[in-house]
């Protein structure tokens, strides 16, 4: 008998995913406990609209990580901080700075935890970070630290 997973199932498949196990299987386990649906020409429909909008969301997703890239990739962060007279920082520079300057001056919600700064950020200068957006799509994010 064929059925549609509604839960992953150890040892049989995961969610959404079509399987054929054997009749008594079906019946008695899978179908009572709600891990499945018989795969009538219904339930088919359904699960191919739920794969298509989900499809649809990722590529949606994608497109907007894409638009952010080009933004960030433009934006030089010029952040402020007190130095000694060698350049090196009082401290030094995270990603939330990071994060804060580009929310107040640009408008753009970035977490913190997406951006990947240089473990070197302890003096005054230029330096590049990597900002992760999504799966496979990352932008480089030019950092200026200036004395204040």
């Amino acid at each position: 008998m064929k059925v549609i997973l509604k839960q992953d199932v150890k040892g049989l498949g995961k969610k959404e995913s079509l399987v054929d196990v054997s009749d008594g299987y079906a019946r008695n386990f899978l179908l009572p406990k709600g891990l499945a649906v018989e795969a009538n020409a219904t339930n088919m429909n359904i699960m191919q609209s739920k794969k298509e909008a989900e499809k649809n969301k990722k590529d949606r997703e994608l497109a907007q990580a894409k638009e952010l890239a080009d933004k960030i990739k433009k934006i030089v962060v010029t952040l402020k901080a007190k130095a000694g007279e060698n350049g090196k920082l009082f401290g030094s520079m995270t990603s939330k700075d990071v994060s804060d300057y580009l929310k107040k001056q640009h408008n753009l919600d970035i977490d913190k935890k997406k951006i990947n700064l240089p473990d070197s950020m302890k003096a005054l200068g230029t330096y590049e970070a990597d900002v992760k957006l999504y799966p496979g799509v990352s932008a480089k994010l030019t950092v200026k630290i200036e004395h204040e």
